[in-house]
């Protein structure tokens, strides 16, 4: 098992009471630990306005963080969960990508996705084209960087996209970039996953991440790719402590931070989702919680603690405590 987590930046409400001028340093700082614990990764989102309502809190861009984190971290890896290929033409971005790590001496990783949130492309006069525009969009971006990152000059005329000879030097430190393709839409998404993903997120519970990987398997074999090839992960919200109290008290302090700026429906809504698909418990609860991934062929699991602005128990107790029981 690989193990991943998620930078607060402010778009679910994780930086909420933190003066402005405060909430730099915060992320950093949660950086550094990630970073000091072993995680292998650590994530940003791809978003502009919070959730689960949009509100005048900060939400952090993500590239923007990329770049910032690149030469303040030394051995973490950097990535996205995901970038919204929508947001920025893939020319553009693999540029971006590239120069980020470069800077970061290779440690970029690229999490893409066709996008989703409709309020933020209203908001920000992008289009919102249906959802298999969107993949179609999708699929030659992905293809585009690839290309940026390897050719000296590309030329591209697809249906989305066309370039006419893009350069883009300098090259990855790493040759090419890992590439995430998030999201479980079954007859678009992973078959762009299974064409160029090195990683995959999917699936809220073991049920669905065992279906969508049997469907991932036949996109796989539709085109003669080897399956094991794709790295599978999930994403799962984090809280842990040391006794049950304490981890009732976590889970009030998360519900009640959404609640004071997005009412006590989205609260309970994100109780919910807790109680039916986060890891929240004591260490030994949180292994035995995660173990049934584990046992179906989940290898990284990227986690977001809500609760790492503030204090860092969790994520020193799941780094400590829950990874070395499941490798």
């Amino acid at each position: 098992m690989r193990y991943g987590a998620f930078i607060p930046q402010g778009w679910r409400l994780d930086l909420v009471g933190i003066d402005r001028s405060d909430q730099w340093p915060t992320m950093l700082g949660v950086a550094k630990t990630i970073e000091s614990l072993g995680y292998e990764s650590a994530w940003v989102f791809d978003h502009f306005h919070t959730v689960p309502v949009p509100t005048q809190e900060s939400s952090y861009e993500a590239w923007t963080l990329m770049a910032a984190l690149a030469p303040t971290t030394e051995t973490v890896r950097l990535g996205q969960m995901c970038t919204s290929n929508s947001y920025r033409n893939p020319a553009y971005l693999a540029k971006v990508a590239a120069d980020i790590d470069v800077i970061s001496n290779g440690r970029v990783e690229m999490g893409i996705g066709a996008g989703w949130y409709e309020h933020e492309y209203l908001g920000y006069g992008y289009e919102f084209p249906k959802p298999s525009v969107r993949i179609g969009q999708l699929e030659e971006g992905v293809e585009i960087m690839r290309r940026m990152w390897a050719e000296d000059e590309v030329v591209f005329d697809g249906r989305y996209y066309q370039l006419a000879g893009a350069i883009s030097r300098p090259k990855p430190i790493q040759g090419t970039i890992p590439i995430w393709v998030a999201g479980g839409g079954e007859k678009l998404t992973l078959r762009v996953a299974a064409r160029f993903a090195d990683y995959t997120n999917f699936g809220w519970t073991v049920d669905e991440f065992v279906h969508k990987s049997e469907v991932l398997a036949r996109h796989t074999s539709d085109i003669g790719r080897d399956f094991d090839e794709i790295v599978r992960s999930s994403l799962f919200t984090i809280l842990v402590a040391e006794t049950k109290t304490e981890v009732q008290k976590k889970v009030d302090e998360y519900v009640g931070r959404i609640g004071s700026l997005a009412g006590v429906e989205k609260a309970e809504a994100a109780r919910e989702s807790l109680r039916a698909g986060g890891l929240v418990g004591t260490p030994d609860e949180v292994v035995e919680q995660l173990r049934p991934w584990v046992e179906v062929g989940m290898s990284y699991a990227i986690g977001y603690f809500p609760d790492a602005a503030y204090d860092s128990t969790s994520l020193d107790l799941f780094a400590k405590h829950v990874a070395p029981e499941l490798g």
